[in-house]
């Protein structure tokens, strides 16, 4: 049986995010997506964190839960946090992963780093101390916990990020290096680009939607072949065992804001070749170029592309319903008429995902429009038409030539920051 998890996303209690990003309805949009486990978010936040104990009761071991509403909708406990600090003559900012195995490890991690900082201030709590510092904290205190280093080549706030990372897992997490197994690649780089570093070989490749709002779901996820608990789970992610951990759901990596290099400023998008031609100054205004993964990847890659290491879990690219809705209906991505279509599908047969994933043509015809089912199939077949995005710009993905996906109104534009 399918079992579809998203281990990465953030509640109300982060900056920029969506208020409707609670239990409640979380759990009433993973099953309009067909997704099974879901991380928390930010349950280093008091507030949230009580309405986590109040809201979720004991399911398989280390998974819960809601006491009521929909019963078949699993949680991890999962916050992202932030560490900024100086290391090696530079300023670090790392964007990292924490799993807690149960509540009551959640509520002693948070003892812990509440005597470090201020867990009200964000659901992404920022610490001045370094990963390393952060491994000890965790592990000391939660053996179980699992660490993973969250969307791991974007330029900022990332293990390897161009502006504030470091060149290598040992580098930045020295002794606890081998308590790494797994990373999460980020909407801006995919598995093939990742192939390429042969450092990497050994570690597992991972993909989360880092929702900010509930839409935004399951962008990007993980599909195993069975119900799993938290000790189950992260065995299956460790060993990268195929016959459980069946493939990651990607983004087109283009699409993601930080593929290419470039200066959102003056409008410039540059590949590698020409940021180094350019001596990482933009053209129009001489200031810095942001390098963006693609560059980043290349800088640290050993391998060819296509070079596919032992043991590498399959993947496949995804673009999320709404989006092909909005295109084929020629509507903005928010809009009613994409909402009111997309709720009429995914409530015939199954979920999104069943839709995007699994259902065959004659099927999908018995219920699906025309032109959506063309842009379902020519998604799946990868037949689109990408322009990157660079420095903090979305990539637009063109399903039919004419019309990118996800045309927004002026309005709507303004909103992406809820991403």
């Amino acid at each position: 049986m399918r079992f579809i998890a998203d281990l990465h996303l953030h509640s109300r209690y982060s900056r920029a995010t969506s208020r409707e990003m609670e239990v409640e309805s979380l759990a009433h949009w993973a099953r309009k997506k067909g997704i099974s486990l879901l991380g928390t978010g930010d349950f280093t936040h008091p507030t949230y964190f009580a309405e986590l104990q109040a809201k979720l009761t004991p399911a398989e071991p280390g998974l819960y839960r809601l006491k009521n509403g929909e019963q078949g909708v699993r949680f991890i406990l999962q916050v992202e946090v932030c560490n900024i600090y100086q290391e090696g003559k530079r300023l670090r900012k790392i964007h990292t992963l924490l799993y807690a195995p149960s509540l009551q490890a959640a509520e002693r991690l948070n003892a812990a780093f509440s005597r470090r900082g201020n867990l009200l201030a964000d659901g992404r709590p920022t610490f001045g101390f370094s990963v390393k510092e952060l491994c000890r904290i965790v592990f000391d205190v939660s053996p179980d916990s699992v660490v993973v280093p969250a969307h791991a080549w974007t330029p900022w706030f990332s293990i390897f990020g161009s502006q504030s990372g470091f060149d290598s897992l040992q580098e930045a997490f020295d002794g606890y290096s081998d308590r790494i197994f797994a990373l999460e690649t980020g909407l801006s780089s995919d598995p093939p680009m990742n192939w390429r570093v042969s450092a990497l070989d050994g570690i597992t490749l991972m993909s989360n939607s880092d929702a900010h709002s509930l839409s935004r779901l399951g962008r990007e996820c993980n599909v195993f072949a069975d119900a799993l608990d938290y000790w189950e789970l992260w065995e299956a992610v460790r060993t990268r065992d195929q016959r459980r951990f069946l493939y990651t759901v990607e983004f087109f990596p283009e699409e993601g804001k930080y593929h290419l290099d470039g200066h959102r400023n003056c409008g410039v998008r540059t590949s590698p070749a020409e940021t180094r031609a350019y001596g990482q100054r933009c053209p129009v205004c001489r200031g810095q170029l942001t390098v963006g993964v693609l560059h980043r990847v290349e800088e640290l890659a050993d391998g060819p592309p296509g070079r596919i290491p032992a043991g590498a879990v399959p993947f496949k690219r995804l673009v999320p319903l709404q989006e092909i809705i909005a295109v084929t209906i020629g509507q903005g991505v928010g809009t009613l008429a994409v909402r009111r279509e997309y709720d009429r599908l995914v409530a015939a047969r199954g979920g999104e995902f069943a839709i995007l994933l699994e259902l065959g043509k004659e099927e999908l015809a018995s219920f699906v429009p025309p032109m959506i089912l063309e842009a379902i199939l020519r998604v799946r077949e990868e037949r689109v038409t990408i322009t990157p995005g660079f420095d903090g710009v979305y990539g637009t993905i063109s399903i039919f030539e004419d019309q990118p996906v996800g045309t927004m109104s002026p309005s709507q534009t303004r909103q992406m920051h809820l991403f």
